[in-house]
């Protein structure tokens, strides 16, 4: 459902809009439809958005906002996203209420997940 001035949508800068879409179908499940060579979207996943193809990346170090995963299972997820192809750029760390890891993508955009402290 749409929402008067909420955010509903985010775009990234993709490289390789395969290699991202194989990424997130089997790490996170994603389903994508494709509109030509040059952009790939997905909905239904906590937030729409799509991937548009471009040299550049979206990451902390240039400046990016962080979009961040949960996961209930935080070891599960960061053992699917090694296992899929992505980097771990920030290893998991606490923080006041959970932990959290940071990875970049196959095409090279930085995304976070974490989970509550479970201790």
């Amino acid at each position: 459902m749409n929402v008067h001035e909420k955010l509903n949508y985010v775009e990234f800068p993709c490289s390789d809009i395969a290699a991202a879409k194989q990424f997130f179908e089997a790490v996170f499940g994603w389903e994508f439809q494709d509109f030509g060579p040059d952009y790939s979207s997905f909905s239904n996943e906590g937030l729409d958005g799509g991937f548009f193809r471009s040299n550049a990346c979206a990451t902390t170090g240039n400046g990016s906002a962080l979009l961040i995963f949960y996961s209930a299972n935080l070891e599960m997820t960061l053992e699917k996203v090694k296992g899929s192809g992505g980097s771990i750029v920030r290893e998991t760390f606490s923080f006041p209420g959970g932990r959290r890891f940071h990875f970049i993508e196959p095409s090279g955009n930085e995304f976070g997940v974490w989970s509550e402290d479970v201790t």
